[in-house]
């Protein structure tokens, strides 16, 4: 990748040759030493070089990379962590990363594979011995040089006998290969983390997928911790050192030496599956099949380290991917931590008019006023999953706020000081992606799920509250599959004092009265599809794809049908090049975003789709480049959240860039408008507010939670009441405070 525009010549007196990727933390670029020797130099982005936190983050990294110098790591050339913009030059290994490589060629096996869990084996050794602790190693983080495997990018390890870094609210890493101590107590972990990622990296390697893999980053979070490996497919002689390296307690581990003893012991060819290999390795009990294509994301074909730390490799939920078995209804609607495509509708930022149907692109919430007796508040809303910490959404009717998601249909909190006034409870495991459906003016409507003991129950319903007193008024089974369709779990929304759903078979559009039930009417869908519903203003409509290409998992056409709101009749089709992405409505035509495939991966976004209801025409205007990150949609403007805290702002009438800020908000969710500014906001809690007119930086707070900053695609997390700020934060968290007193950071 040859050099762009605005790059450097040199760094610290090394010629730059080329780009060879840049990622979270900053730039790799190939250069040369005096002797002609080719080195990778990592030189940190700028706005980083200016944050605290993230210089002793780098520093950290130079000083492990430093003490490791094995056969199986890149050794430490140069570095300047206290430069202006601080760099490190590492010899650069030449060779694909183990994700392209299963990415375009496929799992290993026989001797291949043998090679690499003991050349694996031996880089931890080497590394553990001189008292560091990698913390990130994954597939992007392996390059299989000519040579032998490597282990690169020490971006957030540690040493042993360090004080460990305290970084509030960021749990760093990437899920499908953390280990249970580093995703429950990060500031924690010692070696046998390591051994825990090695032994995910090397399922991962055998099969393609890693041992814990489910369609969103929360719930493969959850599996790491709570669930049973999936090692049906790993060679069996293999299978039986990767379940001492997954063993939930690090006490239950081999250390680096021992392992390495383990797999040199193993044959050559390593065998294969036995006859009974499903059941060697049970396969968890709430999880359907895994889906075929390799989860990951192409990176530069010539990398020496990653840059980025945590990647968009956990998070690569395929559009149209397609579950099957008992737990489908209910997981196909599930996001990931980068998932293409969000979340539930933005209920709170009005990217499809709100909750109330009928109010166009509006903000939320308008207005100054700050309630009477308003305090900053922070509240913990407890669902009927204690063992399953999730996040919810919130809207807002008057100051009444309504929330939901996880294992909370729905509570009632006011927003003068986050007291609940009645909360509804849900039994069975949550969907992270699921969360409150809306409300009317009387009525709020929630998703619950049955609980595992109980199979009579529907897996997934909708339920209607009543919103005074909390009290069950109606609720019907409900499909689940808008996930496929349109890249967005969003299989039930409220229109006007409507609510339609879509029914238990996945074969029909239904619409009842919010408060009473009562069937308005009943569509089925058009011959040999699938659909879901989506507003467009005040009108509705159905986003429908064959059956072929749900059953193939690759939903590149989509198909748009005018829903009559009276009578549920269905106008004349408007075919759409896809897989595209509903985003909200501008000048009256619905905008989508047309999602940038590589292979059978979602890559980014790299066209705008306007569809005009009355015409029937569809354009398409292309991008300017590849837009990678939680698309959001307010005010007549498309947003894109980058996964390193970049905020992109696009007119959706021409493509073009309207600006863009980088922040210090990773993975931010966004945008929500209201009180003259626009809010995203991460897992964590850590908000920033900016300039709706050039995207300046007006306020930013510290994260308040513990919470994984590498989410993609999720649905806004602020909801706006007057002058108050609500944030919905991991692990059920809800806080609130005056935006124009907001939390000081630092």
């Amino acid at each position: 990748m040859s050099l762009r525009e605005g790059d450097p010549a040199e760094i610290g007196g090394y010629p730059l040759e080329a780009r060879l990727g840049s990622g979270g933390m900053g730039t790799v670029f190939l250069a040369r030493t005096g002797s002609g020797r080719p080195v990778a130099v990592k030189l940190i982005h700028q706005q980083f070089a200016e944050d605290d936190e993230f210089r002793i983050r780098f520093r950290q990294e130079v000083a492990a990379a430093r003490r490791v110098s094995g056969a199986f790591t890149a050794a430490v050339v140069d570095a300047a962590p206290e430069a202006e913009q601080p760099w490190m030059a590492t010899t650069y290994i030449e060779g694909r990363t183990l994700a392209q490589h299963v990415a375009t060629k496929g799992p290993l096996s026989g001797v291949e594979l043998r090679r690499l869990a003991i050349g694996l084996a031996e880089a931890l050794r080497d590394i553990h011995r001189v008292g560091v602790v990698h913390r990130d190693l994954k597939p992007s983080n392996v390059v299989l040089s000519p040579e032998g495997p490597r282990v690169i990018d020490f971006g957030i390890s540690r040493a042993a006998d360090q004080e460990t870094l305290t970084m509030t609210g960021r749990v760093i890493g990437t899920p499908p290969f953390m280990s249970p101590e580093q995703l429950q107590t990060p500031r924690g972990v010692g070696p046998g983390s390591d051994v825990f990622s090695l032994g995910t990296l090397l399922v991962y390697a055998a099969t393609g997928h890693g041992p814990f893999d489910a369609d969103s980053s929360y719930m493969t979070a959850y599996q790491v911790v709570h669930g049973e490996p999936s090692l049906g497919d790993v060679p069996a002689a293999l299978r039986a050192v990767v379940e001492t390296c997954l063993d939930k307690e690090p006490s239950g581990r081999p250390s680096a030496d021992e392992l390495l003893v383990l797999l040199r012991d193993l044959p050559a060819d390593l065998g294969g599956t036995a006859a009974n290999g499903v059941a060697a390795g049970r396969t968890r009990d709430m999880i359907t099949q895994q889906h075929s294509a390799p989860r990951a994301t192409p990176v530069p074909t010539a990398p020496t380290t990653d840059p980025a730390g945590p990647d968009a490799e956990s998070a690569g939920t395929l559009i149209g991917r397609r579950l099957h078995g008992r737990w489908r209804p209910v997981l196909a609607a599930a996001v990931a931590v980068a998932a293409i495509g969000g979340g539930v509708a933005a209920l709170n930022a009005g990217r499809f008019g709100g909750n109330g149907g009928d109010k166009g692109d509006g903000v939320a919430a308008s207005g100054v006023a700050l309630p009477d007796g308003f305090k900053p508040w922070r509240k913990t809303v407890r669902g009927g999953r204690e063992d399953i910490p999730d996040e919810v959404r919130c809207v807002a009717r008057g100051d009444a706020l309504y929330c939901g998601g996880g294992s909370v249909v729905a509570t009632r909190i006011r927003a003068v000081d986050g007291s609940q006034v009645w909360t509804a409870k849900s039994p069975g495991v949550p969907v992270q992606g699921m969360y409150l459906v809306g409300a009317t003016d009387d009525t709020v409507l929630g998703y619950r799920f049955a609980a595992q003991d109980t199979p009579q129950d529907p897996p997934s319903e909708v339920v209607a509250i009543d919103a005074k007193n909390g009290r069950e008024l109606w609720s019907v089974p409900s499909g689940a599959q808008s996930q496929a369709v349109t890249g967005r779990t969003q299989d039930a929304l409220v229109v006007g004092s409507s609510v339609v759903t879509v029914d238990a078979s996945n074969s029909r559009l239904e619409a009842r009265d919010a408060h009473s039930g009562a069937v308005i009417w009943t569509t089925s869908f058009p011959a040999g599809t699938q659909c879901a519903p989506v507003p467009v203003g005040p009108r509705l409509f159905a986003m429908c794809a064959t059956d072929g290409e749900m059953d193939a998992s690759e939903v590149r056409h989509s198909t748009l049908y005018p829903v009559d709101r009276a009578s549920g009749t269905l106008g004349s089709p408007i075919a759409v090049d896809g897989p595209a992405v509903p985003m909200g409505v501008a000048d009256g035509r619905l905008v989508l975003l047309h999602v940038h495939m590589e292979g059978t991966a979602p890559a980014g976004y790299d066209c705008v789709v306007r569809v005009d209801p009355t015409s029937r025409k569809v354009t398409y205007s292309r991008l300017a480049r590849t837009y990678a990150g939680t698309p959001g949609m307010v005010d007549g403007t498309v947003y894109v959240s980058g996964q390193t805290g970049l905020v992109t702002a696009i007119d959706p009438a021409t493509g073009r860039k309207k600006w863009s800020r980088q922040t210090s908000v990773e993975g931010a969710s966004g945008p929500v408008a209201g009180a003259g500014a626009l809010y995203f906001s991460s897992a964590t809690g850590r908000v920033v507010a900016l300039s709706p007119y050039d995207g300046k930086s007006l306020w930013t707070t510290d994260p308040r939670v513990d919470g994984l900053t590498g989410e993609q695609g999720a649905s806004p997390r602020v909801t706006v009441v007057g002058r108050v700020v609500v944030v919905a934060a991991d692990k059920n968290t809800l806080f609130a405070f005056d935006t124009q007193k907001p939390p000081k950071a630092g």
